[in-house]
């Protein structure tokens, strides 16, 4: 997935779980639009670099969007947004090999009382549900994890996804890494057990959790097919 062209820029702070001051690069302080509703732990350092797009829309109120901030020695994906756009292009050129071979992908689809966020039929004639998740935290181990916040609407997810696998279908969670600097994956279970609890027996019942590898810098992002091991607490 191509970025649109970005502009380069320091944070002054986040606030307001939506809203970012940035200063530019040409010395110019603006107010970002912040497209993360999470705690965003480690991604919302006082001058770190970031990087905004700009919208063309006349009627936005804040023309700029928060796109990425750098952390130590690796770009991450700040919009969440994001790793959506980048899933749908995956799968449509099935770069993903655990994910390749899937045909008439549809976003938004609702199923129990959620959406999914993709679905589409497998080779073997399958429905697949897929629920894409951006991942933007390591613990203390160094292990990629998530969630950054208890997420009920995430925890609702992994009971949906074990109840159309219960009824024939296939049910996958997808993270994707909008970091470069990890390891393996395991759900952070020191800040929403339920969430580890229910990945634990996602597994279990036969949900598959993938876990892609992004490369990521200011041109591009891209998931490269590598696909880190996953470690349940």
């Amino acid at each position: 997935m191509k970025w649109p062209s970005l502009i380069g820029g320091t944070l002054v702070k986040r606030y307001k779980r939506f809203l970012a001051d940035v200063r530019l690069d040409d010395g110019r302080v603006v107010t970002a639009h912040c497209p993360n509703s999470g705690s965003m732990r480690q991604c919302q350092e006082p001058g770190a670099p970031v990087r905004l797009s700009i919208s063309q829309n006349a009627k936005r109120k804040l023309p700029f969007t928060w796109e990425l901030i750098h952390h130590g020695n690796t770009w991450i994906v700040v919009n969440t947004g994001r790793a959506n756009q980048l899933a749908r292009e995956t799968l449509e050129l099935g770069a993903f090999p655990p994910l390749a071979g899937l045909h008439g992908i549809k976003a938004e689809v609702p199923y129990g009382e959620s959406r999914a966020d993709f679905m589409a039929m497998d080779a073997a004639g399958r429905r697949t549900w897929i629920e894409v998740k951006s991942v933007s935290l390591l613990d203390d181990g160094g292990h990629y994890s998530f969630p950054d916040a208890v997420t009920l609407r995430g925890q609702k997810h992994l009971e949906e996804l074990m109840r159309v696998v219960r009824e024939g279908d296939r049910g996958v969670l997808w993270f994707l890494l909008m970091r470069g600097d990890g390891r393996g994956f395991r759900p952070a279970d020191s800040i929403d057990p339920e969430y580890s609890r229910l990945c634990a027996q996602a597994l279990e019942r036969g949900v598959e959790i993938h876990v892609g590898h992004c490369r990521i810098d200011e041109k591009e992002i891209v998931v490269d097919g590598v696909e880190k091991p996953v470690i349940i607490p």
